[in-house]
């Protein structure tokens, strides 16, 4: 994969427009997680080591284009920002047709612009708009991996006509660790892959399919491959006209020598709810009126020692209703495999981001994917547009 890297670039006096991820979640008007913001730090703080004339752009929301709405407004975003870098960091209103000039931020200094999806024709890609962005700067990076599946005029748009277009440290890093985890991945790859539905995440299946050694499956995902098998799940949550294509992908993995390990035994309960009563059983034993809620215990164990052989691990989606901590051990057994496993680990997706903070593991994952949509589209092996327009104007 081939691309510019903003940090080979020299910075001195020019206008640089960053795409990053500001698109956090907000309870009373307060941010209530930065994590968004914390990551976009060390290519904010590169741009201004190197006297750029910075200007950051993101999106907030869904917006109606055309129109301001205060409570999509990045004004808090602006200030949050202030004080985490400790400077300064004025917001810019009609950056787009309203005699905003670039050159006004003294070199080593930044702005950020105001919510991109204000921009009539932001979502669509409009070439207009994406030309009149384009035209404010000197050079465009994108740092936004959690955007990088949309094609969009700050996204997409703007690298095809920006006079440099390339990454930044914290997509550069994404796609070097999703290539080193896919491309050329050490053996034995596995992949845990865990959901409510196959039917959101059966592409994603059948990519890896040909791909892993071990696929690993949790959650409803789980048992819709149980159901496939033949095996008893009650009423639990799954797809019973997708069993066909669990078949496939099983096969798939087989012909090749590979396995899709299914749970031996399982954690069940009457109703879902955070005070359901947690029963143990083999799988054949599973009753009519059974959840299936998380994997058992030799299930969890078998499954972590494939984990510890691993040479590299791909992990989405807990294999069990964790936020209850009664269907959580499959979860923490797998999260506790893979940060003591020497396997290169790669992990994505809120909730997964969730169990490995409720576990304590994020310093013991290799890497750690900032990106929601974007993750899962690259495991699909789907071109991410805006990767695509960096690597389009590469050899330039």
């Amino acid at each position: 994969m081939n691309f510019k890297r903003m940090t080979d670039l020299d910075l001195t006096g020019k206008r640089v427009l960053v795409r990053v991820d500001f698109n956090v979640p907000f309870q009373d008007g307060r941010i209530t997680d930065d994590t968004r913001i914390r990551a976009a730090l060390p290519g904010i703080r590169h741009a201004l080591a190197g006297k750029a004339r910075l200007m950051l752009v993101s999106h907030l929301g869904r917006p109606k284009e055309g129109r301001f709405e205060e409570s999509e407004s990045l004004a808090p975003v602006a200030k949050h920002l202030s004080r985490l870098l400790g400077v300064e960091v004025p917001l810019v209103g009609d950056w787009v047709g309203g005699g905003f000039d670039p050159m006004s931020i003294p070199p080593g200094k930044l702005a950020l612009l105001e919510n991109c999806r204000f921009n009539v024709g932001e979502k669509k890609d409009d070439e207009g708009l994406a030309r009149k962005i384009a035209a404010l700067c000197d050079v465009y990076v994108n740092d936004a991996f959690g955007t990088a599946h949309r094609a969009e005029a700050t996204t997409h748009g703007v690298a095809r006509f920006a006079p440099v277009a390339c990454a930044g440290p914290l997509l550069a890093a994404e796609l070097d660790a999703l290539g080193k985890a896919l491309a050329h991945p050490r053996r034995p790859l596995v992949a845990i892959v865990a959901g409510s539905k196959v039917s959101t995440k059966l592409t994603i299946l059948d990519a890896l399919a040909a791909k892993v050694d071990q696929l690993i499956v949790g959650g409803g995902i789980a048992n819709t491959f149980l159901l496939a098998s033949g095996a008893r799940i009650g009423k639990s949550l799954a797809e019973h006209d997708l069993t066909g294509e669990a078949n496939k992908v099983m096969a798939t993995i087989m012909a090749k020598g590979g396995n899709v390990p299914l749970p031996i035994d399982v954690v069940c309960a009457k109703e879902f709810a955070a005070n359901a009563i947690a029963q143990t059983k083999a799988t054949r034993d599973v009753a009519e009126d059974d959840l299936i809620l998380d994997i058992g215990p030799q299930s969890a164990a078998a499954l972590a020692q494939i984990v510890k052989k691993a040479g590299t691990v791909v992990w989405n989606g807990p294999v069990g209703v964790f936020e209850f901590d009664q269907f959580g051990n499959g979860t923490a057994t797998l999260a506790r495999a893979i940060a003591e496993s020497d396997a290169y680990s790669i992990a994505g997706g809120g909730d997964t981001l969730a169990a490995i903070a409720k576990y304590g593991i994020g310093d013991r994952i290799s890497y750690i994917s900032t990106g929601g949509g974007a993750f899962l589209e690259f495991l699909e092996g789907k071109t991410l547009p805006a990767v695509a327009a960096l690597e389009a104007r590469s050899a330039e």
